[in-house]
């Protein structure tokens, strides 16, 4: 791969060099690599194989996780989140000690690996809420919720440069990873104000399937809006919302 420099830059192909794109800038590259039938015959290519049965499986895990977010999502995340949420999900299907090697799941992996797990690295949770809260997810009710005792917005949160409100969101999900299905439900507070007058205590239950045998997460996060003339914007169209998985229970 070598980057494309000079006024003009190029895209489509040229020979067996072929220019493209890409979020990092104009690049170029070499074509090549080896025959997709030898790959998907080849027993040279088994470990090759293996690798990329868990890396499409690890694709479809954090597909669906991000389908059952979707509702926060819609206003957070960074551009390079489903990336690194698959590179998250190959590490914990690379944790199941019990299939073998191309078969390897979620299921049988650490989905607590997934922890603080943060959709939107440029505005991340860790350093965005600094109230205290308590996230508990109960299996046996099904309720997950989140605790915050009264704070101070302008203390307990740093908030971009513009923000003059915010609002405290959360979700709670069930996920099932072999039919690809789920069960989510979430809350958010009113839109409040960001100054020095402290909040109300803020609770939220978010409730799926009573003794569910799936994983379960919950996932919390902040909202920050600028009121111009009455009304309430979405600051910087939700760049800079934080959104993390604070609680998760795997089986």
């Amino acid at each position: 791969m070598a980057r494309q420099k000079g006024i003009i830059k190029l895209k489509g192909t040229i020979g067996d060099i072929t220019f493209y794109k890409t979020k990092d800038g104009h690049l170029a590259r070499e074509k090549g690599g080896i025959d997709a039938s030898r790959i998907k015959n080849d027993p040279a290519f088994q470990r090759t194989r293996e690798n990329g049965s868990e890396f499409g499986r690890a694709g479809k895990a954090g597909k669906i996780l991000r389908t059952a977010l979707r509702a926060l999502l819609l206003n957070t995340a960074d551009g390079r989140m489903v990336s690194r949420l698959t590179q998250k999900m190959v590490e914990v299907i690379q944790a199941d000690v019990t299939s073998v090697r191309g078969l390897r799941n979620v299921i049988d992996g650490e989905a607590e690996l997934l922890a603080g797990f943060e959709f939107n690295i440029r505005g991340k949770l860790g350093t965005s809420l600094f109230a205290p809260f308590v996230g508990s997810i109960d299996r046996a009710s099904g309720e997950i919720t989140v605790y915050l005792e009264p704070f101070v917005p302008a203390n307990m949160i740093a908030a971009p440069g513009g923000t003059t409100h915010f609002k405290i969101i959360s979700a709670g999900a069930e996920i099932d990873f072999e039919t690809e299905t789920f069960v989510e439900a979430h809350s958010e507070t009113a839109i409040l104000p960001w100054d020095a007058v402290a909040t109300l205590a803020i609770s939220q239950l978010n409730a799926v399937t009573a003794a569910s045998t799936k994983p379960l997460f919950l996932a919390l996060g902040v909202e920050f809006y600028q009121e111009v003339n009455g009304q309430m914007y979405p600051l910087k169209n939700g760049s800079y919302n934080p959104l993390a998985l604070v609680q998760v229970s795997g089986l």
